[in-house]
């Protein structure tokens, strides 16, 4: 059997293996040896799974994601999250729809202290939906903004995707986070664009409401020092190479514990609450991490990008169109797989193609979180949307959906425009990173 079958079997059974509940590690694990034992031999498939796990597992660069990660728990606790919300809503009340347009702002904002996308959609569940209620906005805007709002944890860094990306793939953590950023103000915008293309449409989802005084916007202002030293020292110190990202991550994670203490929320028991979510998560994407990489390896061995590249270069169609079929395969397995294990399982088959179009992978690094975003929109296994439904217990779950399709469709347009204009991801890494 052709190493390309080979590899066409191993990766649907993979998929079958996901379908069926298995761990996401555990199935890259079992692919990628039974797909080595097949391609080579025993000797060769127990090298894989041996070696390629410990010698990774040891790599200094790794100590990052359980440092940027407790720095987004301890941030979440911090109640950082509240000062955020009450700043963005204040200065955007004098918009018809200023909460939903504040949910948006404060979770881009509390994205760029926390890292994770199910955080910024609980914690800003917590604090928006109630005032949203209160002022009699519909379930459906108000659930939607929380849900789509969530998603911009993944994409504003730091982002524990673009680390996880960073570090399959071998590129610069520092590099992605600066890619993220243009990108992710982009994305903001055009979610609350779509707020005022649906608030034209239908008024009545948002009522008016009043406004505040000049002293009373500067003074909610305050609240927000802290996350501005935060945002500024971690991705400061990494941007102008004052600091690597690991030594930024430590110093992130010591800054939101004086947070904690400053802002009076410090207790033991959320200190130990952080410390065992962070284990948690740490463990889980360590483990996603060294699986994705040995099935990047089996699929090497198999040549699956060299035969990528030998079928692509046959085609006689624009590069543009290539990237646009990615998007559609991307936008259909968002439906069905978890969104972490679409972009693992993918980026070892798709990136070597990307690269052989002109594509930088820093690019598609964008384009994928992009498209993990979509995917925790879209149903029916959206992940954020599931978040937010258990944040909002009464809220129908068909009600989210809902209102998370018009956000949906503009992350969609948006991607479209990273596609035609690759330098909005690519502008800012290139000049803070020239060499």
């Amino acid at each position: 059997m052709d190493p390309t079958t080979i590899a066409a079997i191993a990766i649907i059974a993979m998929v079958i293996l996901l379908f069926l509940g298995t761990n996401i590690a555990m199935a890259m694990f079992v692919v990628g040896f039974f797909g080595m034992l097949a391609l080579r031999n025993f000797t060769a498939a127990f090298s894989l799974v041996r070696t390629v796990p410990f010698s990774q597992a040891l790599t200094y660069n790794f100590i990052v994601i359980p440092m940027f990660v407790l720095m987004g728990q301890l941030a979440f606790h911090s109640g950082i999250s509240s000062s955020l919300y009450t700043a963005a809503e204040r200065w955007l009340s004098k918009l018809r729809g200023g909460l939903s347009y504040a949910t948006i702002v404060a979770c881009a904002c509390f994205a760029a202290i926390c890292g994770s996308s199910a955080a910024t959609a609980a914690t800003l569940g917590v604090v928006a939906y109630p005032e949203m209620k209160r002022f009699g906005y519909s379930p459906s805007l108000s659930s939607g903004c929380i849900a789509a709002g969530g998603t911009l944890g993944v994409l504003i860094p730091p982002s524990t995707m673009f680390i996880i990306y960073g570090l399959v793939t071998e590129q610069s953590i520092g590099k992605l986070f600066a890619a993220g950023i243009i990108p992710g103000i982009l994305l903001a915008l055009f979610y609350m664009g779509s707020i005022t293309i649906r608030l034209k449409i239908n008024p009545g989802d948002a009522p008016e409401r009043a406004t505040y005084s000049m002293k009373e916007r500067l003074k909610s202002l305050k609240g927000c020092i802290g996350f501005v030293i935060l945002f500024v020292a971690v991705l400061g110190s990494i941007f102008t190479g004052f600091a690597s990202a690991t030594e930024a991550s430590a110093f992130g994670a010591f800054f939101s514990l004086v947070l904690m203490i400053v802002n009076r929320q410090f207790t033991w028991k959320k200190f130990f609450n952080a410390l065992i979510e962070t284990l948690n998560t740490t463990a889980m994407m360590l483990l996603i991490i060294l699986g994705a990489m040995v099935l990047g390896y089996f699929l090497s061995a198999a040549r699956i990008p060299q035969f990528l590249d030998t079928f692509i270069s046959g085609l006689n169609v624009s590069k543009y169109v290539i990237i646009l079929v990615l998007l559609v395969i991307y936008l259909i397995m968002g439906m069905f797989m978890d969104s972490v294990a679409m972009i693992l399982i993918t980026v070892p088959i798709f990136l070597p193609l990307v690269q052989t179009l002109g594509f930088s992978p820093i690019w598609f690094g964008v384009f994928c979180v992009m498209m993990q975003e979509i995917g925790m929109m879209t149903p029916p296994v959206g992940m954020n949307v599931y978040i937010t439904k258990g944040v909002l217990k009464e809220v129908p779950l068909q009600t989210i959906f809902k209102g998370a399709i018009p956000f949906t469709a503009a992350a969609i347009v948006c991607v479209v425009v990273i596609i035609a204009f690759p330098a909005v991801a690519t502008w800012l890494p290139n000049l803070l990173y020239p060499h």
